[in-house]
């Protein structure tokens, strides 16, 4: 059995996922216990006119219980089917336990709700995606996709995180939300503050506090423009859907603006970056959808499985039970490990093989049960068409230096990834 991989340290995922060591768990009877750690505080930089006598540290997050890890596809599923057992709102469905005050606001948002509140919301927001409203979308995706390939074609080369993979979902989102196109690059920075808490590089535990705190007056702002002029956006539809008499609160309007501007923007970014990674290093896969482009249908889900964008989702028990013959008690940190899931050798015939042509592909890296992705069709969507435009006219695309991965146990994320192909003439 492997040592030294902590899955509380977004260190263990600077070089992507561990692997090997999911492989070692699936592997194993039981649960496997990751212990709690203690708080951490940081010391703010005085103001103007204090001494650094004077500040006292703040904390950053309060003791972290441990939790127990679950990587089998089986128990997986199990645990996002039955929400009343497993709650994620209990404790939020992120790993980290919050301030009272902090966890209080996130169970404002979508994902961090239980049935019968989650059914409540999630029927005012589905009406900014029915399959009218995503279908419509769909000319709109390949107008942007064909204009981003336009600008780098004749380069020869470029950072395909930012050139490709970012460009896409921020356009997309912004049209979605009516935010302006000159903001798509506030989203852009709000979100890697957000996911690269951990990682130097992008910021700091109090950068995404602060970054949260501008995502919520930015919302509030575009809320009030569109409830004096409604346009044909999400945002309009949000603020005036009405069900039963019942519309959205301002903090539910926030956090769901929050989670649209996040999973909207990062999720599929990574995803579009982590499938031309494996387009790269599987270039008999590249050949075939060269060959059969149809195939971009199926490519886009085992895109998915294989990069299983959100590493984790936490869970609370809500009462003693048991899952793969270990014994759970109420309130323990029950976390599900996707990306794990997505390679289990019971589920997946050659689970490590990526493969554009895999049917079935029953994978979970858009979650399961009661909170499926609303999104899941929209990125489906987006990655098909985003290499339905760029392979036929960048057919030799290669890497072309370090893929430089995000430091995160949440997201599992590619920061940069220099590439080379033949400019067109």
């Amino acid at each position: 059995m492997s040592d030294g991989v902590d899955l509380f340290d977004a260190r263990s995922f600077e070089n992507g996922p561990p692997h090997a060591f999911f492989a070692e768990l699936r592997a194993r009877p039981g649960l496997y216990w990751i212990p709690g750690r203690p708080g951490r505080e940081t010391m703010p930089i005085p103001a103007p006119g204090e001494s650094a006598a004077d500040v006292r540290p703040v904390p950053v997050e309060p003791y972290q219980q441990g939790f127990w890890v679950v990587t089998r596809y089986a128990d997986v599923e199990a645990v996002s089917r039955d929400h009343e057992l497993y709650s994620a709102e209990r404790g939020s469905v992120l790993l980290a336990d919050m301030a009272p005050a902090q966890l209080e606001m996130f169970r404002q948002q979508l994902i961090s709700m239980d049935p019968p509140k989650h059914t409540r919301v999630r029927k005012l927001v589905n009406r900014g995606f029915t399959p009218r409203t995503m279908a419509k979308l769909e000319p709109h995706v390949r107008e942007h996709a064909r204009e981003i390939v336009d600008r780098i074609a004749r380069k020869g080369e470029c950072d395909f995180v930012k050139s490709v993979a970012a460009e896409l979902p921020l356009l997309v989102i912004a049209e979605l939300l009516g935010v302006p196109v000159a903001d798509r690059w506030k989203l852009f920075e709000w979100s890697n503050a957000l996911v690269g808490a951990e990682d130097p590089e992008y910021g700091t535990p109090e950068g995404a506090q602060l970054a949260t705190m501008e995502m919520f007056q930015y919302a509030a702002w575009l809320a009030e423009q569109r409830r004096v002029t409604p346009q044909e956006d999400i945002v309009s539809t949000l603020i005036h859907a009405d069900i039963d008499g019942e519309r959205l609160t301002e903090s539910e309007f926030n956090m769901f603006f929050f989670l649209l501007v996040f999973a909207g923007n990062e999720t599929t970014r990574n995803a579009i970056s982590g499938g031309m990674q494996a387009l790269c290093e599987f270039p008999e896969q590249r050949a075939r959808l060269l060959a059969e482009p149809e195939l971009l249908a199926s490519a886009a889900d085992e895109i998915v499985r294989w990069v299983s964008p959100v590493v984790q989702f936490r869970r609370t028990a809500t009462r003693d039970t048991e899952l793969a013959g270990q014994a759970i008690r109420e309130n323990d940190k029950v976390v599900v490990y996707y990306g794990s899931a997505n390679r289990d050798e019971r589920m997946f015939n050659r689970a490590n093989r990526f493969d554009v042509a895999r049917q079935p592909n029953p994978h979970v890296g858009f979650g399961f049960g009661v909170h499926y992705c609303l999104g899941a069709s929209l990125a489906r969507t987006e990655i098909r068409v985003m290499f339905e435009e760029l392979l036929p006219r960048l057919p030799d695309i290669e890497l072309a230096g370090r893929v430089t991965q995000l430091r995160s146990n949440f997201i599992n994320g590619i920061k940069s990834m220099p590439v080379r192909f033949t400019p067109e003439a």
